[in-house]
């Protein structure tokens, strides 16, 4: 039975580990815990209708994630431990050892351990449990760091994305009329959206939690200015230059590639590219 415990620890330790791998280092449409937590939270929040509750999404969700992935862990190893106190461990003088080998001094000794916080005044003392509990603060160390470089890698692809947003709001708001984006400035301008719009598709790929940060309203907002950008593809694609025709079509592959994106990892409409644009802005609302 004790050792059914342990192998329990680390199916739980195991699968943390997992998601952990999947959500920093190898991002998969499968999803995995991380993101049922930012699904479960986007469901709730932003079905409330307000811009405050939707924008909370991501930060809590992040923060939720993290609080998983330490529980996850740290519990893990405490089953790993608990069948085997008091005989596999030492104790302080100050510590009588039957009456500190419970649930509650497993979940100590792993606190400590997974917080690089050294062995404290219970340590293991047989052999194979000095190669498991060293490795339990390999492991928390990794979360820490996994956990600054997610921060790192997420908010500066919600800078890209926002920056977009804003760059197809500025296009809006110029209203550039056919015979002006007929000519080498207009191919360089939707050359330039293109590559932003790729950006933003591999952030989207690498990143699946981003897309749970709300923008906010107006123009930070991509799900509000998207489809300008497709208006814009559409128009120019009757342009008489070649290069604006050429460019044209790669930001309409850049559209339809974002789109298929959106559609597959988190909008599941099965439509065409306007659809699935259209649904990203309702699910986008907030408002």
């Amino acid at each position: 039975m004790g050792w059914l415990v342990t192998l329990t620890g680390a199916v739980v330790v195991l699968v943390i580990l997992r998601d952990l791998f999947h959500t920093l280092w190898h991002p998969t449409r499968h999803g995995g815990l991380s993101r049922m937590v930012m699904t479960a939270l986007w469901r709730l929040l932003s079905s409330r209708h307000s811009v405050r509750a939707a924008g909370l999404v991501g930060p809590l969700g992040m923060v939720g994630v993290v609080v998983m992935w330490a529980v996850g862990v740290t519990v893990g190893w405490a089953l790993v431990y608990w069948p085997h106190m008091p005989e596999a461990f030492s104790f302080s003088s100050a510590l009588e050892p039957d009456e500190h080998a419970g649930p509650l001094d497993a979940l100590y000794v792993s606190l400590v351990i997974v917080a690089t916080l050294g062995l404290g005044d219970i340590a293991p003392e047989e052999g194979w449990l000095r190669i498991v509990a060293p490795l339990e603060g390999l492991v928390g160390f990794a979360l820490l760091t996994a956990t600054v470089s997610w921060i790192l890698g997420i908010y500066p692809a919600l800078t890209r994305r926002r920056t977009l947003a804003l760059r197809v709001g500025h296009l809006r708001h110029a209203d550039p009329a056919l015979p002006q984006l007929d000519s080498g400035t207009g191919a360089a301008v939707l050359d330039r959206l293109a590559d932003d719009i790729a950006r933003v598709c591999v952030d989207f790929v690498q990143y699946p939690e981003s897309y749970y940060f709300h923008d906010g309203v107006g123009d930070i907002s991509l799900a509000r200015t998207i489809h300008h950008a497709a208006d814009l593809a559409e128009e120019a694609k009757r342009a008489r230059h070649t290069d604006v025709r050429f460019a044209a079509s790669v930001l309409s592959a850049a559209l339809d590639d974002l789109a298929a994106v959106l559609d597959e990892r988190f909008l599941h409409t099965k439509g065409d590219r306007d659809a699935v644009l259209a649904a990203y802005a309702r699910d986008h609302d907030g408002s």
